[in-house]
């Protein structure tokens, strides 16, 4: 039986997320610390990405940012108000931290990995379609320490990555 260190092993790491009490506040520290920039952080809203929690679409909103660092996207998240795996996570951690990873993939083999990680016993907890990426999140804090994300990008999704790289 598969276990996830081989799951993961042929993906490639794409994010570091870290869920924030203070977006503003996270951006101007780690544009300064790192000499980094971001784009101006934008509202979003689970409804309008049709994002899943534990099955439902409930209502959350949150603030995201992200840019890539030479080999992976930082994403920033504050949540706002709702339900989410992000809300979750500030609950448990009132000061914020990284709280997924995320590994990428053809869409073509999204299916197979995500097969894996349930057959392994890894809950999902979210997961969204996006016409650039199919993205879902497991369980793994017990494992990893923090949630695993795995994305599927799709053919147009790859071109956008592309692009967010070249910022």
């Amino acid at each position: 039986m598969s276990n996830i260190n081989n799951t993961i092993a042929g993906l490639e790491l794409a994010q570091i997320g870290w869920v924030v009490p203070d977006i503003h506040a996270a951006v101007k520290f780690l544009s300064g610390a790192l000499g980094i920039s971001f784009p101006e952080p934008e509202h979003g809203r689970a409804e309008d990405f049709g994002v899943s929690y534990y099955g439902k679409v409930v209502p959350a909103e949150w603030l995201t940012t992200q840019t890539y660092n030479g080999g992976a996207f930082i994403e920033l998240i504050q949540p706002l108000s709702g339900q989410s795996i992000f809300h979750d996570y500030l609950i448990k951690f009132p000061a914020g931290g990284t709280q997924h990873l995320a590994f990428r993939l053809p869409v073509s083999g999204f299916d197979k990995v995500i097969s894996e990680l349930q057959e392994q016993g890894y809950a999902l907890i979210s997961e969204v379609d996006h016409p650039i990426a199919r993205m879902k999140f497991f369980d793994t804090y017990a494992t990893l320490g923090v949630a695993t994300e795995i994305m599927g990008i799709t053919p147009d999704g790859w071109t956008v990555i592309k692009q967010m790289e070249g910022r």
